[in-house]
């Protein structure tokens, strides 16, 4: 028996990195799994791996800076299995280069859309999910944060995103019924896209190299390591869980070892 025997999870983001891994862990643990993104070759490939498991999946591409598509691509899952248990919001990152991210010289239209990216549209697909919760009186909706959800110290546009995200979670918890949990998973640097972009793409602009970005990120957590998408599937089983998951919600639960701490 599988902690998320019989449910249905949505995960946005899913074709790779943390929302592949997440997807995995929710599958191996009984749950049928849609995976959405923008790259159908990513969602392909994860939901083979799901049927592996032995669980159904469905795969879907989406745009997530298009909010009523959004809503649209989370009411079509839940009725391609006839209801959504748990929504887990992973679809996000960076848009725009160094400069236009700094401060003093950042892009006004890049603010609005790593806002929209990272915050708004998790508010769409969450909007969307919540009236199935209700219906069947259950329910798991899960952020994914930042260790930049937390502190300071990254593109402002980006960490005003995750900070709000925190906000989103606590508000929500107060009103929904007590059978629908709302949380927030912080992983901080790990071993995803959006980590080896920035190590490989920024170090010139910074003037140094990748390998002495990565051992700089390294140094920030407690465990001097990046962390593995992989490392974050059992909180997000746990999270997503009946029993262990029924009495944690407006959390911020961190999966980053020892990020800033």
């Amino acid at each position: 028996m599988g902690a998320l025997d019989g449910r249905i999870a949505l995960v946005t983001g899913g074709g790779r990195g943390i929302g592949r891994a997440v997807a995995l862990a929710l599958a191996a643990e009984g749950a049928d799994v849609a995976v959405a993104s923008r790259t159908a070759s990513e969602l392909e490939s994860v939901g083979a791996e799901i049927q592996g498991l032995g669980r159904r999946a469905h795969t879907v591409t989406y745009d997530a800076m298009d909010g009523p598509g959004t809503k649209t691509m989370v009411d079509a899952v839940a009725n391609e299995f006839g209801r959504l248990d748990i929504l887990f919001n992973i679809a996000g990152g960076v848009v725009g280069d160094l400069e236009g991210l700094m401060t003093l010289t950042h892009d006004d239209q890049l603010f609005e859309d790593n806002l929209f990216l990272n915050l708004t549209s998790a508010y769409y697909a969450t909007r969307a999910a919540l009236p199935h919760m209700v219906k069947n009186d259950y329910g798991r909706v899960i952020f994914t944060g930042s260790g930049y959800a937390k502190t300071g110290g990254g593109a402002i546009s980006y960490t005003a995103a995750k900070h709000g995200l925190i906000g989103l979670a606590r508000a929500m918890a107060y009103q929904v019924p007590p059978s629908i949990t709302v949380n927030t998973l912080c992983p901080g640097w790990t071993e995803t896209k959006l980590a080896v972009d920035y190590f490989e793409n920024t170090a010139g602009a910074l003037g140094t190299d990748a390998a002495t970005l990565r051992a700089a990120a390294e140094a920030e957590n407690v465990q001097k390591r990046i962390v593995r998408p992989e490392e974050l599937g059992p909180m997000a089983v746990l999270m997503a869980s009946e029993l262990g998951g029924a009495a944690i919600t407006g959390q911020v639960i961190s999966v980053d070892g020892g990020y800033r701490v």
